[in-house]
């Protein structure tokens, strides 16, 4: 008999897709463990509703372009946006519900997770929907906050399931200090930026050609691209530049290496001054988690300190976000995960034709239940 109904009803748009099975269950553990993790740091867990004003993603805060956002209009004609980033959103709620007067007078710690909706995915053959876990540490503005995010994030990461992992840190106003050495205005150093974010050095290199940048500079400025440090050779980098910006900079993460030093977890670290970010808002350090057999960053963070004077109030804040998706990949890609996921069900089945049966067998199935075993009771089938 001909099915009457449309094939293409089966499939999903472009840029989202359904999650089931172990895939599904490896994402509900993962939850599971950066919850609890994030939980045990004293964060408390924060929602946020899927789609807010566009004003809270708006250019002047410098998260995702206009052409980026999935737009759309309410009955009043207000134009709206699916979040394309947790953090705005954070710090709306955090500016509304947790800070009471102009400034933040006590650390705030949410944590949160969701989905996250940006064009910009499909256009790198990824998710235009994509689910994020993160957490953000508002109202302490030194090396101790950005340790213990830090600190977090590795917990996170290895509750999950993660073990081998390299989280690479970066400083923004190292960039910005040789910016302002060479003379850059602020559009010339987002241009830049955008460029060597993207390592592309040769469009970098023409770009402050045409600027008439010294070579001495210019030299400096298309370097960072490719400066991958060890904790080691960061004190060498202060006799590189003239910038006392960019010398503040640098001492910032050897603060911050020494506090994680004293949590134990400097083996996970290394230094990437090229490491910038699409969005404007850092104004300290950044850094993203890299693992073995994915292409993109486990998790995002930085400092932001800057933030959330848009929505009124003064505070230093700094989080991080994980790709759900990304670490769902390289989990799976772990014998022992696959391992754990493919968890045997009992059955148990009855006659329903037989008088107590049923009540049997839901008895023996409740116990089991109660033990932490998955249980289905099944009707015996003739």
């Amino acid at each position: 008999m001909k099915k009457d109904y449309d094939i293409a009803l089966l499939h999903t748009p472009d840029g989202v897709r359904d999650y089931y099975n172990g895939e599904l269950k490896l994402r509900k553990n993962i939850e599971k463990g950066i919850s609890s993790i994030a939980e045990s740091f004293g964060y408390d867990e924060l929602r946020t509703p899927t789609f807010e004003f566009f004003d809270v993603f708006a250019k002047e805060i410098g998260t995702t372009p206009s052409k980026d956002l999935f737009k759309f209009f309410d009955k009043d004609n207000n134009t709206l946006v699916l979040r394309p980033d947790f953090t705005p959103s954070v710090a709306r709620c955090a500016a509304k519900y947790f800070i009471p007067g102009d400034k933040c007078e006590s650390p705030v710690r949410l944590y949160y997770k969701g989905s996250v909706y940006s064009h910009t995915h499909a256009l790198m053959g990824g998710l235009e929907e994509s689910g994020e876990i993160g957490a953000e540490l508002i109202g302490c503005p030194d090396a101790y906050a950005d340790g213990e995010v830090l600190a977090l994030l590795i917990e996170s990461l290895k509750a999950s399931g993660l073990d081998d992992f390299r989280i690479s840190i970066g400083h923004i106003d190292y960039f910005r200090g040789l910016c302002e050495d060479a003379g850059l205005g602020d559009t010339d150093e987002e241009h830049l930026r955008e460029l060597i974010s993207g390592k592309n050095t040769v469009a970098a290199g023409s770009f402050l050609s045409e600027l008439g940048i010294s070579e001495e500079a210019k030299e400096k400025l298309l370097r960072i691209a490719d400066s991958f440090e060890d904790h080691g050779s960061l004190d060498k980098l202060t006799e590189k530049v003239s910038s006392e910006k960019a010398k503040a900079a640098v001492s910032g993460l050897q603060e911050v290496y020494e506090v994680l030093t004293a949590y134990g977890y400097e083996k996970y670290i290394s230094f990437d001054l090229g490491l910038l970010s699409k969005f404007n808002y850092y104004t300290g350090i950044i850094f993203r988690a890299y693992t073995y057999g994915v292409g993109s960053p486990v998790a995002k963070g930085g400092r932001y300190d800057k933030l959330l004077g848009y929505f009124g109030k003064e505070a230093p804040a700094i989080g991080f976000a994980i790709s759900e998706d990304t670490l769902t990949e390289a989990l799976s890609r772990l014998s022992d995960k696959k391992e754990k996921l493919s968890e045997e069900k009992t059955v148990i089945e009855f006659d329903k034709n037989e008088k107590s049966a049923f009540a049997d067998a839901l008895k023996k199935a409740q116990e089991l239940r109660g033990k932490g075993k998955k249980v289905i009771l099944s009707e015996v089938k003739k």
